[in-house]
C-alpha cells in the first residue's frame, strides 16, 4: 500500500472541518441577515491552516494521479473541486452554501469509498 493513502482520513477530517467553518461564514443566518462573509474576515491562524490545507489537499489529489489504483479518485476529486470552484465564483451568496455543501458532501463520499478500497487491498 502507497503512503499517499494513509493521508485519506486526515483529509477527511479536513473535508469535515471545511463543511463546519463555511456553515459558519456562510451559514443560513449569514444569508438571512444579508452578512456578506468577505466581510467578517477569519483569524490569520484560521486563514493560514484553511489556505495552506486547501493547497496541500490539491498537492496531494495530483499525487493520487501516479499510483495506479488510485488514479480514478485522484481524477475525480480534483474535476470536483474544479468544478465546484467554478460555480461557487459565479453563483449568488444564496446559492453558496448550498454548492459548497454539495461540493464537500461528494468529495467526504469520495474519501470514504478510497478508504475503503484501500481496506481491501490489505
Amino acid at each position: 500500500m502507497t503512503p499517499l493513502i494513509l493521508a485519506a482520513p486526515l483529509f477527511l477530517l479536513f473535508e469535515l472541518w471545511q463543511l463546519v467553518i463555511s456553515e459558519r461564514y456562510v451559514g443560513i443566518k449569514q444569508i438571512a441577515r444579508n452578512g456578506d462573509p468577505r466581510k467578517l474576515g477569519l483569524s490569520e491562524v484560521t486563514a493560514f491552516f484553511w489556505s495552506g490545507l486547501i493547497l496541500a489537499a490539491w498537492a496531494w489529489q495530483f499525487a493520487l494521479l501516479f499510483v495506479p489504483f488510485t488514479r480514478v479518485y485522484g481524477l475525480v476529486l480534483l474535476i470536483v473541486s474544479a468544478v465546484g470552484y467554478g460555480i461557487r465564483r459565479n453563483c449568488g451568496l444564496k446559492w453558496l452554501l448550498v454548492v459548497l455543501t454539495l461540493e464537500g458532501a461528494i468529495r467526504i463520499g469520495l474519501l470514504m469509498s478510497l478508504l475503503g478500497m484501500a481496506w481491501r487491498r490489505l
